[in-house]
């Protein structure tokens, strides 16, 4: 089947499925009717959608939506998602990712770079009634020190967050220090938000999980959390910034994407968050809707095919270019998703400011020499692991594996689960795998040492097989420059060495797109969700 064939097939689908689903919207989909709370309830009897914009009232809650849970609970390394603006960092982002304040207020560098001094923000308190302190910081830091923990989010890890630490102490009531072996020019871009998140100690049992609902020092509170279902904030009214407008915000946990959207249409939810929020084929239904708006910006999230760099054919360097120039990229994200994606052969996500962008080059001619120069003129089989409960993979899948097959690789699609997806993956049985990865902070160490060192994570349990001699080197010498310029210069080689060797075959840099009812008002994309605590019903 050729090209153009299959895209009219899958934009037929897409149509399709769309239409199934306004009629869907329009009965109401799947609210609750069990008499007592009801989640698309405004307190007053009235669902969301009935209560009139004239008379909706400011302290209604309102009811959101994602596709998972923003607060696995207890057994997760954070508790809850940065979005729920539950507990907060020591340093957070500005919209182009650079740091700045947030629990530390200031701070400075030594002249060697290798020490950092901390100055917390004075009168801040925990939901806990309790006094945020350097003490309270310490314990935080006891805590990371304990052993990496397990997040559906991040890992909570004291060496990635804080490459070559040597000490933290206190140095007074409000500040605190830490010292590195090396110098450490580029911390604060390890420290952005889940690399420094605060917790009141007193959540914490002996081992350093967490002994119940976390507190933390942000604009809203968790009352109440129901894993599967929802999560319920209220806001905190002793909150040292300015105070959330919205009273209550329930967040459901909708894994399916069409439920989502009948919730949504029906006035069940009032917008969607998270990553994944909404499908773009189903977002441009709503487009020039009175009733409901979309936004969007840059996001952290990027999507890329892993491969079995273990195994014949892509522990050949040239079978992984072949089959980057064989993705014709564009067509994936104006046609699937709509222009809401932007092509990339970086592995570096383009939401850090040290993302360095590179032309994105396209060709089937060169693509099937290098391919052929490795298959020796055969054909390979290889399996293709997808996201089955993302309903656009499937088309995507689709469209790679006939491009594929112009090469001499022949695609067994395979849907799964993620869970099962990454067990085949780390068990190498596998050949190409469609993953993402989004940024835990803005220092791109983080994702080279992940993908691209011998010993990283992602490199082992992914089995791409990954090893280079001058990214190893380049990697030791940025960690002990001195000189942004000269561990600028290291990242910016890194970066052209992964879209020439492809650790991994990056596809688009993702992009925040969200739906919401225009009854609410502050519903503005950011790189990492939304500002919850700006949503408020529209008056």
């Amino acid at each position: 089947m050729g090209v153009k064939n299959m895209k009219k097939r899958i934009m037929a689908l897409f149509l399709t499925m769309i239409l199934s689903l306004g009629l869907l919207g329009c009965s109401g989909g799947d609210s609750a009717t069990d008499g007592t709370e009801t989640s698309g309830s405004t307190g007053a009897g009235q669902t969301v959608q009935e209560q009139s914009q004239d008379t909706v009232d400011p302290n209604a809650e309102i009811v959101l939506a994602g596709y998972r849970n923003l607060a696995p609970g207890e057994k997760d390394g954070y508790y809850c998602s940065k979005i729920l603006y539950v507990w907060e960092p020591l340093i957070t982002q500005d919209e182009t990712a650079a740091p700045i304040p947030c629990l530390a207020e200031s701070w400075e560098m030594s002249e060697d770079g290798t020490q950092w001094t901390f100055h917390l923000r004075q009168g801040v308190k925990f939901h806990d009634g309790s006094d945020f302190n350097a003490d309270a910081v310490i314990a935080n830091f006891d805590r990371m020190a304990m052993g990496v923990k397990s997040s559906s989010f991040y890992p909570l890890d004291i060496d990635a967050h804080y490459p070559n630490l040597d000490t933290y102490e206190k140095m007074d009531e409000y500040t605190v220090r830490l010292t590195f072996t090396q110098p450490s020019p580029t911390q604060l871009y390890n420290m952005v938000n889940f690399g420094s998140a605060i917790y009141s100690p007193a959540c914490f049992d002996e081992e350093g999980n967490f002994n119940g609902i976390c507190i933390g020092t942000g604009p809203f509170r968790i009352r109440e959390n129901v894993l599967d279902e929802y999560v319920l904030l209220e806001r905190f009214d002793d909150y040292w910034g300015d105070a959330a407008k919205a009273k209550t915000i329930r967040i459901k946990a909708i894994p399916d994407a069409d439920t989502r959207f009948s919730a949504l249409k029906s006035g069940e939810i009032l917008g969607v968050i998270d990553l994944n929020a909404i499908p773009a084929a189903l977002a441009m239904e709503l487009e020039g809707s009175d009733d409901f708006a979309l936004t969007t910006t840059k996001s952290t999230m990027i999507r890329f095919l892993t491969v079995n760099g273990t195994k014949f054919p892509f522990n050949d360097v040239r079978m992984r270019q072949a089959v980057s120039l064989a993705l014709q990229r564009s067509v994936i994200t104006d046609e699937l998703y709509y222009g809401f994606g932007t092509p990339t052969t970086n592995i570096l996500n383009y939401a850090t400011p040290f993302y360095k962008e590179f032309p994105v080059e396209e060709n089937l001619e060169k693509a099937k020499e290098l391919a052929n120069a490795v298959l020796d003129g055969e054909r390979v089989t290889i399996s293709y692991l997808y996201n089955g409960n993302e309903a656009a993979q499937k088309g995507e899948a689709e469209l790679i594996a006939s491009w594929l097959s112009e090469i001499g690789i022949d695609c067994e699609l395979m849907p799964m689960e993620m869970a099962n997806m990454k067990e085949e993956m780390k068990q190498g049985e596998y050949g190409i795998a469609r993953m993402q990865q989004g940024l835990s902070n803005s220092e791109p160490a983080t994702i080279f040492r992940r993908f691209m060192l011998t010993s990283g994570d992602h490199n082992q349990n992914y089995s791409l097989g990954y090893q280079s001699d001058e990214v190893d080197q380049l990697m030791a010498e940025a960690s002990a420059a001195l000189d942004m310029e000269v561990r600028t210069a290291c990242y910016d080689r890194i970066q052209e060495i992964s879209t020439q060797e492809f650790p991994v075959i990056p596809l688009f840099n993702d992009k925040t797109l969200l739906a919401y009812s225009t009854k609410l008002t502050g519903y503005d994309a950011k790189l990492y969700g939304i500002e919850l605590p700006m949503v408020s019903w529209a008056q």
